[in-house]
């Protein structure tokens, strides 16, 4: 707590000797006395300092002693000041009257007796000062009080994340089993039909064709598992931030044409068409295969998500940078859902989401980001969704 700054006294009157007789009795330590020669001085003062008492003439050209003391209580911050009048005037005009009055806490008339003004002084001094430190604690208090409700806010908004996390663990490792769970079947039963067919000395089962199809099967299920395990693995290293860029440079039109060319027969398996515009080569220093997994991302949700519609794939070329905008024709996201969907393990809105482990756009975002460019999303319901990926162009780093 900061030490309490001087106790301030305020005398009035328009006789500078009268100003300074009274200052010398009683002026001290820790307190500061203020002078005023009239009534407009020291209504200025007033409103500039807090006083613990003031000491008015009453006789003083202009604004006299009790026409500062009436404005003086008409205001609210000088309302409590305790106010005491001084005059020279004998005891038959009866001041002390009209003094207290006008809220007077007393009326001296002078001479002064030194050691009625000091002990009047010191009494006014010490109420003030002992409400200002109760000032100070009930303010401390409201200090920690509104301190505890925010460390309470912190930690309630800590245990929600916490048991948000806890969720979202369990939530992982159920789709995590789920989604292994499905190749490694398929692998199973296919070795389990094999073994039978080899039991039972059916060789013709093994033929080329039956071979090539086995082998397709085998490969698309084995590639199911490695890009379950390569997205935990990004997630990973993001999240430790060991998650590194090998860039070189790129051309990306070259690489759309080529990722398009590689998921066609996905898209028409899947009942949609791909479309490309992407006729102005542009290249930049950029990692080839962190681009493309973030291509390759988008082009499956919007496969996935497109309700069969087709998807249309578009390259912009600028001067500083180059974007990448994936559009599709399903029924869009709403507003509230659009930043959700690029949190980890976030697999779509609704019950009838596709499974997955959810982790592909959230990867997106972070690689485009690594790569100081932005993944963005404009999207509205039932008009269907657009990912834009933004690249920023500039030239290789000197060797």
């Amino acid at each position: 707590m900061q030490d309490a700054s001087p106790t301030k006294l305020l005398i009035v009157d328009d006789l500078p000797e009268n100003l300074q007789a009274l200052n010398a009795l009683i002026r001290g330590d820790g307190r500061e006395v203020f002078q005023a020669g009239s009534g407009e001085e020291a209504l200025a003062l007033l409103l500039q300092h807090d006083f613990a008492m003031a000491f008015l003439d009453v006789q003083m050209p202009g604004m006299d002693g009790f026409e500062l003391a009436e404005l003086m209580r008409g205001t609210e911050k000088t309302r409590q000041i305790p106010i005491v009048f001084v005059t020279a005037a004998g005891k038959e005009l009866n001041y002390s009257f009209k003094g207290y009055e006008a809220g007077a806490v007393d009326v001296l008339y002078k001479p002064l007796d030194p050691r009625a003004v000091k002990g009047k002084v010191q009494v006014f001094v010490a109420l003030y000062e002992q409400r200002e430190a109760m000032r100070r604690q009930v303010e401390a208090l409201e200090a920690a009080r509104q301190q505890q409700e925010a460390t309470l806010s912190e930690l309630n908004a800590a245990q929600a994340q916490l048991q948000r996390a806890l969720a979202m663990r369990d939530e992982f490792m159920s789709m995590v089993s789920h989604e292994m769970r499905t190749p490694l079947n398929t692998l199973y039963l296919e070795t389990q039909l094999r073994k039978m067919q080899l039991e039972r000395g059916n060789m013709a089962a093994f033929g080329p064709e039956q071979l090539q199809r086995m082998v397709a099967r085998d490969d698309r299920q084995i590639q199911s598992i490695i890009r379950l395990i390569d997205d935990m693995l990004d997630v990973s290293r993001i999240r430790s931030g060991k998650l590194s860029l090998r860039p070189g440079w790129v051309e990306l039109s070259g690489l759309l044409r080529r990722v398009v060319h590689d998921l066609t027969p996905q898209a028409t398996t899947a009942g949609t068409a791909i479309s490309l515009d992407a006729a102005t080569p542009v290249s930049g220093w950029w990692d080839e295969f962190r681009i493309e997994q973030i291509v390759v991302n988008l082009l499956t949700n919007a496969m996935r998500y497109g309700c069969q519609n087709p998807v249309h794939v578009s390259l912009t070329v600028a001067p500083d940078w180059a974007r990448i905008d994936v559009r599709d024709c399903g029924p869009g996201i709403a507003p509230e859902h659009q930043e959700k969907i690029f949190e980890p393990y976030e697999r779509g809105v609704g019950t009838d989401a596709p499974a997955g482990l959810g982790l592909g756009l959230y990867i997106s975002r972070q690689l485009a980001e690594v790569h100081e460019g932005s993944l963005t999303l404009q999207s509205k319901p039932g008009e269907g969704s657009v990912f834009s990926l933004t690249l920023p162009r500039r030239d290789a780093p000197p060797q």
